[in-house]
């Protein structure tokens, strides 16, 4: 796996721009870049599992390992998630395992950089590379109007 970064400045305080990125109305918005109807289950808790879903209810079961707002957000990613059934382990049917996806909200003087770190696989990392930027302008979107 290889680690990537993306990036965005929005002009608004990090508190909305970490309420965008977890709220239960607007996750789904920005999320759709990555497939529509997506959805996530958990409580951000740190310690507890998330499922990252598509549309079809398939995706990714993960730990959220720390949770500090609105700075700081880091998840674990265990496998995949299909038809019910969580795939998790260390073998080389499940890539994911092990991923890290975290998320830095820098802010000064009103207006917040987001910095995504996230492990990608060689076979994810051309797709990535276009639905990221996509994903932030939504959550710049998003967040800034939430301001106005």
């Amino acid at each position: 796996m290889k680690k990537q970064e993306y990036e965005i400045t929005i002009h608004t305080p990090a508190e909305n721009v970490w309420n965008v990125l977890l709220g239960q109305d607007t996750y789904p918005i920005w999320t759709s870049v990555f497939s529509e109807n997506s959805q996530v289950e958990t409580d951000w808790q740190e310690g507890s599992k998330a499922l990252f879903l598509d549309g079809s209810g398939h995706g990714m079961v993960s730990e959220i390992v720390i949770n500090r707002p609105p700075e700081y957000l880091s998840i674990r990613h265990l496998g995949t998630y299909k038809d019910g059934i969580e795939q998790t382990g260390n073998d080389k049917t499940n890539e994911w395992a092990g991923a890290m996806e975290n998320y830095t909200l820098q802010e000064s003087n009103g207006n917040t950089r987001l910095l995504i770190e996230l492990d990608v696989t060689e076979q994810f990392q051309k797709q990535m590379d276009t639905m990221w930027p996509l994903a932030l302008q939504k959550v710049k979107e998003l967040s800034e109007k939430s301001t106005s």
